[in-house]
């Protein structure tokens, strides 16, 4: 078995059958392609097929692997991905059974979460329902931990607690919980690789270490790279060349959230009371009828913007979009994939957190300085197109905004290349350490 600098390590990636996990799973096995080692990346093959591309030159050292999903009652036929579900309901079906490493072969968690929101669900058996951090409430999830020994703000609001609670920390049919899953992986790896940075979290990634009790590396930011095909998107690259510098809000919110009719039409008179240019990735609503299509906007509100506002229906190039010089904003739902990539790209956020871990992310950055959250009513969340209006302002028009904008460039310059490649070096060297104690030589990374 060679080190981490000799090429001989195998790596193992299995990632969990969401577009937020695929796509950054297959970033960082390319980052480690490069560094000299093997590695294998399964997924299913209609998931392969829609987002897996691996460059030539990797070819002989990145091998994609198809799983067929075993037919499973209740999912649609074609449901590979959680985007293909029609119903948050239905994640626990896409779940298949944890593979553990029974062999003799070192595993590691690899988390897609910041340590932040990772610190704040405690040690594994807290995720798994156990011991005196277990979460058994939703007030639970609105407190500091007692063991975070430094002041913060990182923690949900009432309405987001109340939101998370049943789905995350609850056992669904599957008999678990989602967060009883991520301790149980965690539990049974010998180390955990979190996607993150030093310069970012050091503290946050310090309490990590003690409640694991065992090696917790960042392993870097990894985000997609400015390079996708934008067939099809040409006129709105050509619009972005004709705005001003820095002025152009970019408004996205994940694959994973399913935004209702009354919050997208908040949005759009948010963005159009503005008064920013602005590009919208757009899609329906979740309570849409079947062929509504972008009906569901307020009358007349894209002849209001034309000019000033593009609404772009399906996929869109989001990594070539935010690299634009033209985008100076990010108008986003707070998931951890598109912080990094507006972070690295060194635009300034604005913050709605929807679901999952993203209430926590939006504290965390407000506190960093690098992003505002947008208000919203403490009992259910709601928000009017003037909060949306003044977060923008704020971050985009006034004097404050340029505070934020001189931070994240900052952090876009610490979140480069070689960032990411000496914290997948620090990673892989200590993979090859464990890895030295077991027969096998490859490691499968679980997350």
């Amino acid at each position: 078995m060679g080190d981490a600098n000799g090429g001989s390590m195998h790596v193992v990636m299995l990632p969990w059958l969401a577009f937020g996990h695929i796509l950054p799973f297959t970033e960082l096995a390319k980052h480690i392609a490069r560094q000299g080692h093997r590695v294998t990346l399964f997924s299913t093959p209609r998931n392969t097929r829609r987002l897996i591309r691996i460059p030539p030159e990797l070819a002989g050292l990145l091998r994609v692997v198809d799983i067929v999903l075993p037919r499973v009652e209740r999912l649609p036929e074609d449901a590979e991905a959680s985007i293909d579900l029609p119903s948050d309901d239905l994640r626990p079906y896409l779940r298949a059974p944890a593979a553990a490493a029974r062999h003799g072969v070192p595993c590691a968690f690899l988390s897609l979460f910041g340590a932040a929101s990772l610190s704040i669900y405690g040690p594994p058996e807290a995720l798994m329902g156990r011991g005196k951090h277990a979460k058994t409430k939703p007030e639970h999830l609105t407190v500091v931990p007692d063991y975070v020994p430094f002041p913060t703000t990182v923690t949900y609001r009432g309405f987001e607690a109340r939101e998370l609670f049943k789905p995350g920390l609850v056992p669904d049919d599957s008999g678990v919980s989602e967060g009883y899953r991520f301790g149980k992986c965690i539990e049974g790896s010998q180390l955990v690789g979190v996607r993150t940075s030093a310069e970012f979290e050091p503290e946050w990634l310090q309490v990590l270490r003690e409640l694991y009790q065992k090696p917790v590396i960042p392993v870097g930011l990894f985000p997609p790279p400015p390079t996708q095909d934008v067939a099809g998107h040409e006129a709105t690259l050509q619009w972005l060349d004709r705005q001003a510098l820095g002025s152009v809000v970019y408004a996205a919110f994940g694959s994973e959230a399913k935004l209702t009719s009354a919050k997208l039409q908040a949005i759009a008179l948010g963005l159009e009371a503005s008064g920013l240019p602005f590009l919208w990735a757009f899609k329906p609503p979740a309570d849409a009828e079947p062929g509504e299509g972008t009906g569901v906007l307020p009358e007349g509100f894209e002849e209001r913007v034309s000019g000033r506002g593009l609404v772009c229906r399906g996929w869109v190039p989001q990594a070539r979009l935010l690299a634009h010089g033209s985008v100076g904003g990010f108008l986003t739902h707070a998931g951890w994939n598109s912080i990094t990539e507006g972070l690295t790209r060194g635009v300034r956020l604005v913050l709605l957190p929807l679901m999952f871990d993203q209430g926590l992310n939006t504290r965390l950055l407000v506190e960093k300085k690098v992003g505002v959250e947008v208000e919203r009513d403490e009992n259910d969340g709601s928000f009017a197109p003037k909060d949306i209006a003044d977060a923008l302002k704020r971050v985009m028009v006034d004097k404050q905004g340029e505070e934020f904008g001189r931070r994240v460039k900052e952090l876009a310059e610490v979140f480069g290349d070689d960032e990411n490649d000496k914290c997948v070096r620090d990673f892989l060297s200590c993979l090859s350490e464990y890895s030295r104690q077991h027969m096998d030589d490859s490691i499968p990374f679980q997350g």
